[in-house]
């Protein structure tokens, strides 16, 4: 009930502004799936980080006979940020690579998530990493605005 208030109320006033429930970050798209996912994947290459796989979802669905709205997921990394996380706690590289979910919802309304880094950080009782947790956290951040914003 939360999230479907928060959701609506963000509807309200047109926000593009990320949110956190569950340890996940959630942005507005202004762009389709397909473009979202295209333009992280260039800012991603553009700063080094590598690309692993971008997962459609909704094409594995319809191979199956089955329908999903558009959902594509776009796992990344880079081994000199996702080490350090695994050095203070060896259990994050179950959440290592990062990912990106970007799904359209049943109103047509284009999503970016990604896991919170402080919720990984709790999850994984990571301590003595907060400097590597906040570069991850901004580049999170900036990776999401950049792939969907105008």
């Amino acid at each position: 009930m939360r999230t479907l208030t928060l959701i609506l109320f963000l509807s309200l006033i047109g926000a593009t502004t990320a949110w956190s429930d569950s340890g996940l970050v959630t942005v507005k798209s202004v762009h389709d799936v397909a473009q979202t996912a295209d333009r992280l994947e260039k800012v991603l290459k553009a700063k080094g980080m590598k690309v692993f796989a971008r997962i459609d979802h909704a094409q594995g669905a319809a191979g199956a006979g089955l329908q999903l709205r558009p959902t594509e997921l776009v796992i990344f990394g880079n081994p000199k940020v996702g080490t350090p996380l695994m050095n203070c706690s060896q259990s994050v590289a179950i959440d290592l690579p990062q990912k990106a979910l970007i799904w359209q919802d049943a109103d047509g309304q284009v999503w970016f998530s990604y896991n919170d880094p402080g919720y990984l950080a709790k999850r994984h009782g990571l301590t003595g990493c907060d400097a590597v947790l906040q570069k991850v956290a901004t580049a999170l951040s900036n990776f999401a605005k950049a792939a969907t914003m105008p």
